[in-house]
């Protein structure tokens, strides 16, 4: 059994990227930071570009994609998405370099392996071109990532119900929303089935979702205007607590940071 690790680059509006591999090597979720941030990261971990065999794009919103470009035309890096939001990266003016011999497609809910990793997906609402969800299996563990759920669904929910280790969003408090500075529309927009997810949705799914065996979740994407880090985790707290999980005790839960690169995480 290898020592598979988890290591978030950058998780929020300001661009978004995550590592899950080996010390040796592995994959990319999203590219929505710079090159020089994503390569300093993995330098610090003992990787480079020539170790990471895949980027899997979630959407194609520029602070998932904003990186793209360079890393599979200059560095030979497979970037894997639909049909759909390889469009939509083609489209998107944020990407200067344009994708062309590193675009590799999938079908949603046709499983694909990528060393050793085991890909399913499966669609989330969001107001995107298209978006997808990933469920990885290796080894015996199951690790999923879900950012930018506009809506929660039953395969979400379903596939949550089956995972060890778990990123998913928690953009927003309700309360610190709906009294923020934000326009109507935008908060109209957010709070949409195509939108994003808040930390009270985000709580009761993982309550009446929960596994045993759960060993880390990792919140993500948070809103730098309508929300805090304690909040966010307070409210999953409560949610888990209200069932008699005691979140310290009985698994991790994480609040990933905006900006700044996270701990190395072990996902034994």
């Amino acid at each position: 059994m290898s020592n598979y690790i988890f290591r978030s680059f950058g998780s929020g509006s300001s661009g978004n990227s995550y590592y899950l591999g080996t010390s040796e090597q592995g994959i990319l979720i999203d590219a929505g930071i710079s090159t020089r941030t994503i390569r300093s990261s993995l330098r610090q971990m003992g990787l480079d570009f020539a170790q990471i065999m895949g980027i899997l794009i979630t959407h194609d919103h520029a602070d998932h994609i904003r990186a793209v470009g360079t890393l599979g035309e200059r560095f030979h890096i497979p970037i894997y998405a639909t049909r759909l939001i390889h469009e939509g990266i083609d489209r998107n003016y944020g990407v200067t370099e344009k994708l062309r011999g590193s675009k590799r497609f999938y079908e949603k809910g046709e499983p694909f392996q990528l060393g050793d990793f085991k890909v399913n997906t499966f669609t989330i609402a969001h107001d995107s071109t298209d978006c997808v969800a990933y469920v990885i299996d290796f080894d015996d563990r199951r690790f999923m990532i879900a950012t930018d759920v506009g809506a929660p669904d039953e395969t979400l929910c379903s596939f949550i119900e089956t995972v060890d280790y778990l990123v998913i969003e928690a953009n927003h408090d309700e309360e610190l929303l709906l009294n923020g500075p934000y326009p109507s529309y935008l908060k109209s927009r957010i709070m949409s089935g195509r939108g994003h997810m808040s930390n009270q949705t985000c709580g009761a799914i993982l309550a009446e979702h929960y596994n045993k065996r759960l060993k880390h979740v990792f919140l993500c994407h948070l809103s730098q205007e309508n929300n805090e880090p304690d909040i966010a985790y307070n409210t999953i707290k409560k949610c888990y607590a209200d069932i008699g999980v005691d979140v310290e005790k009985d698994f991790e839960l994480t609040v990933l940071d905006r900006t700044t690169p996270s701990a190395i995480f072990p996902l034994n």
